[in-house]
């Protein structure tokens, strides 16, 4: 491999991430339209429609899931309803909760909104009772009694000055309550199932109904009667009455009749006319799926179905939400699309770079295709496959990719585990499949361009490559070779030269278990494994032998990639990590942890600048390389440390000590300043100019000292100028002021066993220097003569008054260590340093 100037990578920061904000229930859309209100459990997250990042996220301390929710007219107030029967009041702008109650319902809130003056909020419950709150008074004013079953539908009139509401239940009645009197005043009967919407005119005299036995009703508010019935063929979620003051003629509208919009169980949005109940438009659908038609329409489980319909008047713009919880965007009147969001992406199964790396495409466990754009997250959601996606591969252009699924696309017998394009150009496709054959898959030179434009695919070639499912295939960087690996736990090497058939040239055997991933390098003769093993081993396409094996995974590597000019990998596991791998040395370089899942997807850009990984936590996280941020930032740190050090070192020669020292605590390296403290020590009035320099120094700093000391009073050498610093502490702080910095009363408890040791060892040189010096003395009497008065004299002297004040400034001079060995302390075997702090920095040392 040669590769002189190449940098190794040593780290990867996460750029960017698409996560989860919506897994169901309501949703509401700003009065400004410029945030989408979610819930996603115990969470009621705000996304920010113009970025599509999520901007506010409030949640309930007991973590129970929000049932219900409701934001104020004004968009001030955001009310939310949970599991434990607790109504909280937020400021969501500040993620703060500024009043909780609870609610007086037995069971769980199942519908909330707010009356258009901001000030009164209606709660529906399962136990079929409707409360009215003033918020700002803050009482029930209301407890309306009499529906049957969970309320699952409350709504002010728009016109707050008739004081009416209007509430749905199990019985599929619309019940009218006049406020004034507490009183339902009449049941509008229509529906046969649940209603799901309701509508009102301009004028407020006209509603509209819709429900999921798939009519819609038009009612007269004034007389309280049904004006036509309309007959929508469809389970209706959603509808919207048409502004009559704008211009629909693009969609068909011609006259000033009633017109409205409903989304429901076909996915797509039509638009009726309310005088005679006839469809006058219905939206396109961008797909490759044939029509459906008869009971097959109204499958549960279609994709497609919208569950809300939601209008956002300021713009003139339609909000549908889907079954698979995507957030779709339409400008109205032309119906089209202006912003996808995918509130819950599932299982990510694969995830790879689109374009010039501004997009990603990406298949969950869906039978959709999603399309991102990272700038924005905005999604462009591709129809075409009619069960879960598993795999896709982008061609070597970048703008064309190729997916395969459970649905047996193209025209295979059993359903395709992976799928790999052709690297020269985009002449051919290879999948593998369940039932243990690779087919080789021939393009036509004009790819289509349009949806209409399908072409029927043809295997060039089929080959019966392993005995058990095919996990992974890939074609080397000249389009010649093919490799395959499968659950039988073995990889295989194919030649793709022959037009009619796969030459097999070699098997991979060295794996202990089922292998997930092949890939070969982009400049060697070698291809890379990874398995259920836990283990990535690099092999030769020469003589087939193992020439390396990776092992750091805790479960199954679930995808190998070559980075680095194939110098290095990047393997992704079932253990939720991602690690990158030096080839030359079998070195982790790095382990990057960002997901909770398996790690399906694994890919990076051409320029090798960044990667994406997508995991089973319905995660998909955008990787940036920073070897080079991190080392230029190395490298400007040593710098601007070697320019300090010699800074300090011109302060201490000038006796700057109070710069100095200041300028040792900033460069965070205890044993410099220690080297300051000696320093002005050493001076003349040592004391004296310690306690004036270190009462000058800011809180912050005195702080650091205190923590300093801690580490500098476990070692022998260095107590005494531990000492020095805390006797000025000490002396000249007030203890309120002291228990105020950052862990005091750790760092004070840390002094006290050692200093109870210092003070013994002390305690006995005074005693063994005393001892000495009672001995001279005995010895000089009895080497000279003397009176018998002088004797008496040295005989009463004192033992206090000999003390032996030459050994204490001896002490002082070469440090208690040394003396420790004169008197033989206990000192010498090193019984008063701790073991676990060093005496100074490693890099210090040097």
């Amino acid at each position: 491999m040669a590769n002189i100037n190449l940098q190794f990578k040593t780290n990867y920061d996460v750029s960017s991430k698409i996560e989860p904000f919506y897994k169901g229930g309501k949703v509401q859309i700003s009065n400004d339209e410029q945030h989408i209100f979610c819930t996603c459990g115990s969470r009621v997250n705000v996304l920010e429609i113009s970025t599509g990042k999520i901007v506010h996220s409030v949640e309930h301390d007991d973590q129970e899931d929000i049932t219900s929710f409701a934001l104020s007219c004004d968009d001030e107030l955001l009310v939310t309803a949970s599991r434990a029967l607790l109504l909280k009041q937020w400021d969501w702008k500040q993620a703060q909760c500024t009043r909780s109650w609870r609610a007086i319902h037995t069971v769980p809130v199942a519908s909330m909104t707010f009356d258009s003056t901001s000030t009164l909020l209606a709660t529906g419950g399962c136990d079929g009772t409707i409360k009215l709150w003033d918020v700002l008074k803050q009482y029930c004013t209301h407890n309306l009694k009499g529906s049957s079953g969970v309320v699952h539908l409350v709504q002010f009139h728009p016109d707050i000055s008739r004081l009416q509401l209007f509430s749905s239940s199990l019985d599929c009645g619309i019940r009218l309550w006049d406020l004034s009197s507490s009183q339902c005043v009449c049941v509008l009967q229509s529906h046969y199932s649940a209603v799901t919407s309701l509508s009102f005119s301009a004028d407020g005299d006209t509603m509209v109904s819709s429900g999921r036995d798939k009519i819609c009703t038009v009612w007269d508010l004034e007389t309280r009667k049904a004006k036509r019935t309309v007959p929508v063929y469809e389970a209706v979620e959603g509808v919207v009455l048409l502004p009559e003051d704008k211009d629909f003629s693009e969609i068909g509208v011609k006259s000033n009749d009633l017109h409205f919009i409903t989304a429901g169980s076909k996915g797509v949005l039509r638009v009726w006319e309310a005088s005679t109940a006839r469809c006058i438009y219905s939206q396109k659908l961008l797909s490759t799926l044939s029509p459906v038609s008869g009971e097959e329409e109204e499958q549960d489980d279609n994709p497609r179905s919208l569950t809300y319909l939601l209008h956002l008047p300021v713009s003139s713009r339609l909000a549908t939400v889907t079954a698979e919880h995507n957030i779709v965007l339409y400008q109205l009147p032309a119906l089209t699309t202006q912003q996808q969001f995918v509130g819950y992406n599932d299982e990510i199964l694969d995830v790879k770079f689109l374009g010039k790396d501004s997009h990603i495409v990406v298949a969950t466990n869906s039978c959709q295709i999603k399309v991102f754009e990272l700038l924005t997250n905005s999604c462009q959601i591709l129809y075409g496959h009619t069960d879960t996606v598993l795999s896709l591969d982008v061609f070597k252009t970048g703008s064309l990719f190729a997916s395969c699924a459970k649905d047996r696309a193209p025209a295979t017998l059993m359903l395709l585990g992976s799928i790999t394009c052709s690297r020269m150009k985009a002449s051919f496709v290879v999948s593998g499949s369940q039932d243990c054959t690779v087919k080789v898959w021939d393009l036509p030179a004009d790819l289509p361009t349009t949806e209409e434009d399908i072409h029927e695919l043809t295997a060039r070639c089929t080959e019966k490559a392993h005995d058990k499912d095919i996990n992974s295939v890939a074609v080397s960087p000249n389009d010649k070779l093919l490799a395959s690996g499968s659950q039988d736990r073995t990889a295989k090497l194919w030649s793709l030269a022959d037009v009619g058939s796969l030459g097999l040239l070699g098997v991979f055997r060295g794996h202990r278990r089922g292998v997930w991933a092949v890939c070969f390098s982009p400049v060697d003769q070698v291809l890379a494994t990874s398995s259920a093993d836990g283990t990535t081993k690099l092999w030769s396409l020469q003589d087939f032998s193992c020439l390396k094996t990776f092992e750091g995974h805790d479960a199954s590597v679930l995808k190998v990639i070559f980075v680095s000019r194939g110098t290095q990998l990047l393997t992704s596991g079932s253990d939720g990590l991602v690690k990158l791998w030096t080839i030359k040395t079998n070195e982790c370089v790095k382990t990057l942890d960002a997901h909770q899942d398996k790690v399906w997807g694994l890919h990076a850009t051409r320029k090798d600048d960044k990667m994406v990984t997508g995991s089973a936590d319905s995660f998909i996280t955008v990787w940036v390389d920073v070897t080079e941020v991190e080392l230029a930032e190395e490298q400007a740190k040593q710098e601007d440390q070697i320019l300090k050090k010699q800074e300090l070192s011109n302060l201490l020669h000038e006796k700057k000590y109070l710069k100095a020292l200041g300028l040792a605590i900033s460069l965070d390296h205890p044993h410099t300043v220690l080297t300051v403290i000696k320093a002005i020590r050493q001076g003349e009035d040592g004391q004296e100019l310690l306690e004036k320099t270190l009462l000058k120094l800011r809180v912050d700093q005195k702080e650091s000292l205190l923590r300093y000391c801690v580490v500098w009073n476990t070692n022998a050498r260095n107590c005494q100028d531990a000492q020095s610093v805390l006797q000025v502490l000490l002396t000249h702080l007030p203890p309120e002021e002291l228990l105020k910095y950052q862990g005091a009363r750790t760092h004070l408890e840390g002094l006290i066993p050692y200093t109870e040791r210092h003070m013994q060892r002390i305690g006995k040189l005074l005693q063994a220097s005393m001892f000495l010096n009672y001995m001279w003395q005995k010895m000089r009497v009895a080497g000279a003569p003397s009176s018998m008065d002088q004797d008496e004299e040295m005989d009463t002297t004192p033992l206090e008054q000999t003390q032996p004040v030459f050994m204490i400034d001896k002490e002082k001079e070469k440090g208690s260590g040394d003396e420790n060995q004169d008197v033989g302390s206990d000192s010498d075997s090193g019984q008063d340093e701790d073991p676990n702090c060093p005496v100074e920095d490693e890099e210090e040392k040097g």
